[in-house]
């Protein structure tokens, strides 16, 4: 969870710092004061967009920086992908998160004192911290959004399935389409095939070895350059060994280096150091002796054969014919043959093969179909759970005799849409499933039910949204939620209970919650306010802690505009006492009733 939050040059906050409750952090202020900063910060600091816009005037650029704690859940992934990133934790645990955007749109990432992609801000963001506003609740109307809802629910055993439904997907689909490519282009696949055997067939009667062009080209530079080569080789031997012929006309390395030993030998013995001197002279002759016999063993060893230089010419030949059309060498030409060699199998368009593709889709259809049934009826228990627990949350919501109710069905496929005969009927199918998943709102009994998009008001969608999270936060969730005005739409007794929920969410999570609520500000464990002050033509707003007085006064000026009000302060008081009460008294775990069945 986050601990701090330092705000610098973002929109109108010049610099503030946001000590964040372990429990329900509640922020409030005036319209305009900068509120939805307090989101947008987080968002940077979690690899969000950065938008230049959003730099203050004249600052240059904007900095966030925040402290995460990583104890509890999910804590080991946290620490694995900073040390992965070469960050490092501080020796409590706690990892250090910076996030800068400059008015030019350049951005930089820290995390544990060490520069890091933003894509690892996000990462980390995706394992601590979830954000809900009001274009989250427009996403919830989304049926696509609504089946991922129910997935995340039902937990793991939905996710095994999705995944291994999702696998075979994959490969039936890649069948299918290799199938109707080798019926659809067999003309141009045996085209390609024939060319392909053409080359392959050249390559066969060449029959190339690996590096051969390379130990050609220096056999026919030594026969080209034979006479040459076999000059340099005696004349280098006659000057090492002597004369083989006797004349004695000149002076060899030998034979000067065995006058020098013998001159040495003489004397050695007065002095020991000479010994030395001595000993390196008789290796030296032995090696002049061995380097001699060696230039005569290649000088004799040359090869001056025309016949063979002829065929190294012809082999030459062959092999840069091979090389002009297939690749720059004889080892790209045998890669050339084992891609060509692999390319001959895909376009094989036999009638066997079209059968055996045929067999293959048809089991991997059947295959498919069987888990896409054990999928649909898994998400339905799920689904029968869901509606109830999203029910249940609904009655302390103020809305006693609403019910949700999360629906699966499936549909018949559109045109060209991949689809499986399931009990002889055709169903449409994607990496998903065969399910449409959607969640429909009992309004009060004898109501039909209806899509959210259509039966639920703005109250009632925030609320809907609010139960679905405290639902979620009960199968586990990240350890930090920020809720940014979720509770548009809501007052009087709802928004109480609104109130009352996020306090009992944030008894197993962090929650912080920008509002205008008086009743929900109220629940909170640490009341930050963002107020504004307008000198001349230059806003600056700042972010402060409120101790109780301070909240008393914040929260009659959220009730009736009027902070310095002995009325307004006296309800505003009240209004504490009652949260103060609600959050001591233990939660009483709801008893679980029977799901009433699905309406469609």
């Amino acid at each position: 969870m986050l601990d701090e939050i330092r705000i610098t040059g973002l929109g109108v906050i010049a610099e503030a710092t946001l000590d964040l409750s372990p429990r329900l952090t509640v922020v409030t202020g005036e319209t305009g004061a900068g509120k939805t900063m307090v989101v947008t910060a987080l968002g940077l600091l979690f690899g969000g967009r950065a938008d230049p816009a959003r730099v203050r005037g004249g600052a240059g650029s904007a900095l966030v920086e925040g402290r995460l704690l990583t104890a509890g859940r999910d804590a080991r992934a946290v620490l694995d992908r900073a040390a992965e990133a070469g960050a490092e934790a501080d020796e409590d645990g706690s990892l250090l998160l910076s996030r800068s955007v400059s008015t030019e749109g350049r951005s930089r990432a820290y995390m544990g004192g060490r520069s890091v992609p933003i894509g690892v801000l996000s990462e980390v963001g995706e394992l601590v911290l979830t954000v809900h506003g009001q274009s989250d609740q427009l996403r919830l109307l989304k049926p696509a959004e609504q089946r991922a809802a129910l997935d995340r629910y039902a937990g793991g055993g939905v996710t095994e399935l999705l995944a291994a439904h999702r696998g075979l997907y994959d490969r039936w689909q890649a069948v299918t389409a290799d199938l109707a490519e080798r019926t659809s282009k067999a003309r141009e696949r045996t085209q390609e095939a024939d060319v392909l055997r053409f080359g392959l067939g050249e390559v066969e009667a060449v029959d190339p070895q690996p590096g051969e062009d390379e130990e050609l080209r220096a056999e026919s530079r030594r026969l080209e350059h034979a006479d040459g080569l076999r000059t340099a080789a005696f004349t280098a031997h006659e000057a090492l060994a002597g004369d083989p012929m006797g004349s004695g006309e000149t002076a060899d390395v030998a034979s000067l280096l065995g006058a020098a030993r013998r001159a040495l030998a003489a004397v050695s013995g007065d002095d020991a150091q000479l010994v030395a001197l001595e000993q390196r002279t008789e290796t030296l002759a032995a090696l002049a002796t061995d380097l001699a016999a060696e230039l005569a063993a290649y000088a004799e060893g040359l090869d001056t054969d025309p016949a063979r230089l002829a065929a190294v010419h012809d082999r030459r030949a062959a092999l840069t014919g091979l090389t002009r059309k297939y690749a720059d060498s004889v080892d790209g030409v045998l890669a050339w043959v084992e891609t060509a060699r692999e390319r001959l199998l895909q376009l094989d368009s036999s009638t066997e093969t079209l059968a055996a593709l045929a067999a293959e889709r048809d089991a991997l259809a059947a295959e498919l179909a069987g888990t896409s049934v054990t999928l649909s009826a898994a998400r339905r228990e799920a689904a029968a759970d869901f509606g109830v627990a999203v029910t249940e949350e609904l009655a302390g919501l103020a809305m006693p005799h609403a019910r949700v109710e999360a629906v699966t069905d499936t549909r018949e496929p559109g045109r060209d849409q991949p689809f499986l005969t399931i009990d002889g009927r055709a169903v449409a199918v994607g990496p998903d499933g065969i399910d449409e998943v959607e969640l429909r709102l009992v309004a009060h009994p004898g109501a039909p039910a209806l899509p959210l998009q259509r039966g639920a008001s703005g109250g009632e969608l925030s609320r809907v949204m609010l139960a679905v999270e405290v639902v979620f936060a009960g199968t586990g969730g990240t350890p930090t939620m920020v809720f940014d005005e979720v509770d548009a739409g809501v007052g009087g007794r709802a928004a109480v209970e609104v109130g009352r929920r996020l306090a009992r969410l944030s008894r197993t999570h962090q929650v912080v919650v920008v509002t205008h609520l008086p009743q929900v500000a109220a629940f909170a464990d640490r009341h930050l306010l963002v107020s504004k002050d307008t000198a001349g033509l230059v806003t600056t707003s700042g972010v402060r802690l409120l101790d109780d007085a301070d909240r008393a006064r914040e929260l009659a000026r959220m009730l009736a505009g009027l902070e310095d009000s002995e009325l307004g302060v006296a309800h505003a008081e009240e209004l504490l006492a009652t949260a103060r009460a609600e959050k001591e008294r233990p939660v009483a775990r709801p008893r679980r009733r029977k799901a009433a069945a699905p309406t469609g």
